[in-house]
């Protein structure tokens, strides 16, 4: 395995680490949690020291799976993660410290140990929200890092770099989890730059785009050039390669996508964002185009499905054929394009987009097919 060091910190961390959101959904559901637990244990075994996992994660099992794992290694060996938000707390914008409290306790318990590594602030979409989570609950982070509950007070973020470069520059945090791919690293560059400058660790999500880098090999082939890798190692290791990222993530439900992770970074080589960037540019279509499939944009008043009305917009970024969109409606989303009539130009999909893709006029395209 090769290891990074963690920002401005001594702790070293293995360049993949292990997305615990992803175990086995039918033994989720069937109870069979110490089989989940063979994930993690099987990470250890091939060097990975960094386990990231939150609340909900898995039917709210995600947490339980990863502390039975973390009760039958040293403890030291690993560095642990979670995570809460105004969401988890559901307290509305004013949460007491109990409330924090009996949250964090909760995470505690079900990872069967007295102390959390790395600890976010979950999931902020925008400057606001971040602000709004700074004010209700950063105070109740900093108590629970001076009583040993928290060794690392970081943050998770699906905001553009230069929104991400303002939060940076405050200094609060030690780190932060980013969603960074070959398709958006154009919207989040700036950003891992800035906090890599900062000396903060730079830990990344969704590194194959939410699964549309696998689902599209053959766009994506550029990545894997010279290599002996699979189009999603080189994602991987196109992600890892960052001088300025630490972490990158790979959601594993089997030993072999542990292997086929680990094998990403088999003697990585670094290099500034900069230069990868350059030497990427021109490859593949205009993949910063494309919809991740993160699905902020739910929720829509009129009940139009966006995220699909998405997928099958990337279909025609992918083709370059028109015909693409209405057949990805009709043969895979068995959804009319005439429901994208429906929307009232609101602006709630755009505002909650992590990626600020321009969906009301792509909604219009669509349905004037």
């Amino acid at each position: 395995m090769y290891y990074k060091q963690y920002g401005n910190t001594e702790m070293k961390v293995s360049a993949i680490g292990l997305g615990t959101m992803r175990y086995d959904e039918e033994d989720i559901k069937a109870g069979r949690l110490e089989k989940c637990a063979e994930i993690p244990l099987y990470a250890y075994e091939k060097g990975i020291n960094y386990w990231d996992t939150a609340p909900h994660y898995c039917d709210d099992k995600s947490e339980i799976v990863t502390g039975i794992a973390l009760s039958q290694v040293k403890r030291s060996d690993i560095y642990v993660t979670s995570k809460t938000n105004l969401g988890t707390l559901d307290a509305g914008d004013h949460p007491t410290k109990d409330i924090f409290r009996k949250r964090l306790e909760l995470s505690l318990d079900r990872l069967k140990t007295d102390y959390i590594d790395f600890y976010h602030m979950w999931c902020m979409l925008s400057l606001e929200s971040w602000e709004r989570h700074m004010d209700a609950l950063y105070g109740f982070f900093e108590d629970a890092k001076r009583e040993g509950l928290i060794r690392n007070i970081v943050f998770s973020s699906h905001m553009q770099g230069n929104d991400i470069e303002k939060v940076v520059d405050t200094g609060k945090f030690k780190g932060m989890l980013i969603g960074y791919n070959a398709l958006n690293y154009r919207f989040r560059q700036s950003g891992i730059e800035a906090a890599h400058q900062k000396g903060m660790g730079v830990v990344v999500m969704n590194p194959l785009g939410g699964g549309m880098i696998p689902a599209n090999s053959d766009a994506f082939a550029y990545l894997a050039e010279e290599t002996d890798l699979t189009v999603p190692q080189a994602a991987l290791r196109f992600v890892a390669s960052h001088k300025e990222i630490t972490v990158t993530l790979a959601g594993c439900t089997t030993k072999e996508h542990i292997d086929d992770a680990v094998k990403a970074v088999e003697n990585l080589e670094e290099k500034p964002a900069k230069e990868i960037v350059k030497e990427y540019e021109g490859k593949g279509v205009a993949l910063n185009n494309l919809c991740t499939g993160c699905a902020y944009c739910k929720g829509c008043p009129k009940d139009i499905p966006i995220p699909k009305f998405m997928d099958a917009y990337n279909q025609m970024i992918l083709t370059g054929e028109q015909k693409a969109i209405e057949d990805r409606l009709d043969n895979h989303w068995d959804i009319s394009k005439e429901k994208a009539l429906e929307c009232i130009a609101c602006g709630k999909c755009e505002r909650q987009c992590t990626q600020h893709l321009p969906i009301i006029e792509r909604l219009k395209e669509i349905a004037s097919l």
